[in-house]
């Protein structure tokens, strides 16, 4: 934390911090979780977005034997102390490798490029400023209208591997737009058929004119193709932005898409899923009790899980037109309340 204090007195105009991390391994989750509660104790005006990789969750195996347990822990802090979080998630991006980029057995490496493609699309247009979304205030702020749904997906097209060019026909703007929507393109292994979207920005690099966007836009709008929220608006947001100097590619057009979707919470609820099964049989609880936060009790596992559980439930309500106001005590209650006054 004091070289984090040192760059931060450094620099002229600090905006925030982007936090890597897994939440299923030892290092990821732990030393990831202790890095996000210092940042926000020490910068509590700072936004903090995250990139989280979240664990396989095909046929519930997990790449380490605690992982639900490392999952839920960081999955409360990520809630309670982030701003953004942009779920990367292991499962769908092998499904995209395999499945859509013809990779048999993917390897990290390959798998680390897709992660580093998303990351580099969704800080374009910091890097290379326009005259919209050019701090990362800015790009959040029009994601994510209610603080605790904050939990972001992805989606890019087209997608490379390794400097192969990828079998794509065409890359105008609607065709890149469209794809984007496509569940097969999304880097989260929930299904958008399910649920409504709060929130999308699309950010599109390359030579494109504003009128194409436009176009695209009332095409996708009149055949549907996005389901809203009924709370809020349901538009598509769109970020221009020109490609990098630096990196060649092969397409005219490259979007990438940033979503926050209600059926994200499906996600979260395998983890309490696989929580729930392991917890039942007290498996590796011993590991935890050697720790000072866990020696007297679990009271933490128990925070944890109603932590994610009501975030599980939030998104459920979010779909709701009442959702403005969901948990918020009845009218009666609220009477007596004032009466006992």
């Amino acid at each position: 934390m004091e070289m984090i204090d040192r760059e931060a007195d450094g620099s002229d105009s600090l905006e925030g911090f982007v936090l890597c991390h897994s939440i299923a391994g030892g290092t990821g989750s732990g030393m990831g979780s202790y890095l996000l509660e210092n940042l926000n104790d020490h910068f509590p005006k700072k936004l903090i977005q995250t990139y989280s990789v979240f664990p396989n969750q095909s046929d519930f195996q997990s790449d380490v034997v605690v992982q639900p347990y490392n999952s839920l822990l960081t999955m409360k802090r990520l809630v309670l102390n982030a701003d953004s979080v942009v779920v990367l998630d292991n499962t769908a991006l092998n499904r995209i490798a395999v499945e859509r980029l013809r990779v048999e057995n993917p390897t990290v490496s390959q798998l680390n490029s897709l992660v580093s493609t998303v990351m580099a699309a969704s800080t374009t247009t910091l890097r290379y400023p326009g005259y919209m979304n050019n701090d990362l205030i800015g790009l959040v702020a029009s994601l994510i209208p209610t603080p605790r749904c904050h939990f972001l997906m992805t989606g890019y097209t087209p997608l490379t591997i390794d400097a192969q060019v990828s079998a794509v026909r065409k890359t105008t703007v609607l065709d890149v737009m469209r794809r984007l929507l496509q569940p097969k393109n999304i880097m989260v292994s929930t299904s958008t058929k399910t649920g409504c979207y709060i929130s999308i920005l699309n950010i599109i690099q390359g030579d494109v004119d504003p009128t194409q966007v436009h176009k695209s836009l009332q095409r996708i709008r009149e055949r549907k193709l996005a389901r809203f929220i009924p709370w809020g608006p349901a538009s598509i947001q769109v970020a221009l932005s020109r490609k990098s100097p630096y990196v060649e590619t092969a397409h005219k057009v490259n979007g990438l898409m940033l979503a926050n979707h209600t059926s994200i919470g499906a996600l979260f609820h395998k983890l309490l899923l696989q929580y729930d099964r392991l917890k039942k049989h007290g498996a590796f609880i011993e590991n935890y009790r050697k720790e000072p936060m866990f020696a007297e009790n679990l009271d933490e596992f128990d925070s944890a899980r109603e932590v994610v559980q009501n975030l599980v439930d939030e998104y459920k309500a979010s779909e709701r037109a009442d959702y403005a106001t969901w948990g918020q005590p009845p009218v009666s209650t609220m009477e007596d309340v004032r009466m006992s006054h």
